[in-house]
């Protein structure tokens, strides 16, 4: 029979191999996405031989943005595509931000196209601005189907801005955004159908078809085709729910072959339970202890319709996921050559609220010798402190450090800071630092290790408010 403790060490040995030396590839994805825009602004320059009234002016400056804007379009669906690439290599949190940036880069680029259009041809015509915006929906080829997308998508771009976002029900909001792709495909035709340098150069044409070609079999690919393999493969189903403490529920899942979905300690999947009044919603948690090959676990504290609802799921109900995703795994954390041997350097782990999830799964299968790791757990007050008798086996176990750090019972916050740290870890500047939590726990984290002297290369961060 296999033991909790021989999968930490069976996952210790699959995390040493994984752990390796490598760049996190946000550079180069960035440089291409950015010569991406340069072939754009080059197509323009390319078929605009001469500007010299102030009208071309107005309609050049329309054109350029919307070149730009129906390239950030596609940008912005690529990183909705859940490329394992990005995901794993860049992080599921960065990408999502990077989403979010693009999109709203995107939404300011449409409406400057469409103003600087509109105002050009008025001014050319002789016709007042609304005559002409009429003129330009109604009579020229696609923009009827152009108009509405476009309303389609300043609509999303709203209502994923940060103040809308936060007053939404996630379920709602995701719903909503999943019109993306029919506002993307409604305004995809009219680009063709006018715009002057796809008419013009016919090479430029086919690379816009490419480009959104490329874009949608990604798509396809990776939001609808992969799911359903690993799904139909897998068969999970809810084993077990287990009350871990006020609000907090663990869900166990068991299914075939599960090493096959090639999940680690510190990712997370998206979760649909085909149980009533949850089958329609698919949300994000992080799997709590290390995968095996029959079994998953998940805990969840009760922050919203959908997660109060897991303590109530009967034993048996088929579950959908969809990943793995994240990159705050033990392939992140640096390995030096020389005095530190095989294992690389010592290893700290902090975590807050939620955050536990994945720092617990990191906690027994991250490679570490006695002796050089820790875990760092910040909460409200002792109750609140998930999986701490666990957390406490595993210490145990691995000879490993485990802090609390716990509001006074008057609601005073704890006083951590860079001396503080350094005087428990001397040598806090050597360790591979993983954090996740709120963002604000993050933030004030990631300024207190700096000034403890911990390169910023060291500090591996995941939000899980994706």
């Amino acid at each position: 029979m296999q033991t909790i403790a021989d999968v930490g060490r069976a996952a210790r040995r699959r995390a040493e191999v994984r752990m390796r030396p490598r760049s996190s590839g946000a550079l180069p994805v960035l440089g291409a996405l950015w010569a991406g825009a340069l072939a754009v602004l080059g197509l323009w320059w390319y078929n605009t031989p001469v500007v010299s009234a102030t009208t071309d002016w107005i309609t050049g400056a329309g054109r350029i943005t919307g070149l730009l804007a129906g390239y950030s379009t596609a940008v912005v669906v690529l990183l909705m595509a859940r490329v394992p690439v990005l995901e794993r290599r860049i992080g599921s949190d960065r990408v999502a931000r990077w989403h979010a940036m693009a999109g709203r880069y995107t939404i300011s680029l449409i409406v400057a196209h469409t103003g600087l259009i509109v105002w050009g041809y008025a001014e050319q015509a002789g016709t007042g601005l609304v005559d002409q915006f009429l003129t330009v929906v109604l009579d020229f080829p696609d923009m009827i189907e152009a108009a509405i997308g476009t309303v389609l998508l300043v609509v999303i771009g709203l209502i994923s801005a940060g103040a809308a976002r936060r007053t939404l029900p996630y379920e709602l909001w995701y719903y909503l955004h999943l019109l993306t792709y029919a506002a993307v495909f409604l305004a995809f035709w009219h680009q063709l159908s006018t715009g002057t340098e796809f008419l013009a150069v016919p090479a430029a044409r086919t690379a816009w078809y490419a480009l959104y070609g490329t874009v949608t079999a990604l798509m396809l690919w990776y939001r609808i085709i992969t799911p359903v393999r690993l799904n139909l493969r897998h068969r999970l189903r809810v084993e077990s729910v287990v009350e871990e403490g006020a609000g907090v529920t663990s869900v166990i899942m068991s299914g075939r072959d599960l090493n096959g979905m090639n999940a680690e300690a510190g990712q997370f999947f998206r979760w649909r339970f085909l149980a009533p009044g949850l089958r329609w919603t698919s949300n994000p948690y992080s799997l709590s202890a290390t995968p095996r090959d029959d079994r998953l676990r998940i805990t969840v504290k009760a922050a919203g319709g959908h997660s109060a609802a897991l303590a109530a799921l009967p034993a048996g109900t088929r579950v959908w996921a969809e990943g793995p995703y994240g990159a705050l795994t033990a392939a992140r954390r640096q390995r030096p050559r020389g005095e530190e041997g095989r294992r690389g350097t010592k290893v700290l782990l902090i975590a807050g609220g939620a955050g536990i999830t994945p720092m617990r799964a990191l906690f027994e299968t991250i490679p570490a010798a006695p002796g050089d790791l820790t875990l760092l757990y910040r909460a409200r007050r002792k109750e609140d402190l998930v999986l701490w008798d666990e957390l406490r086996v595993i210490a145990g176990r691995r000879q490993a450090r485990l802090f609390s750090a716990v509001n006074e019972p008057d609601g005073t916050r704890p006083q951590i800071t860079a001396e503080g740290i350094a005087r428990v870890l001397p040598d806090i500047a050597k360790h591979d630092v993983y954090l996740c939590g709120p963002p604000g726990l993050a933030e004030e984290f990631h300024t207190i290790l700096r000034e403890a002297g911990v390169p910023a290369r060291r500090i591996h961060h995941e939000s899980f408010e994706l």
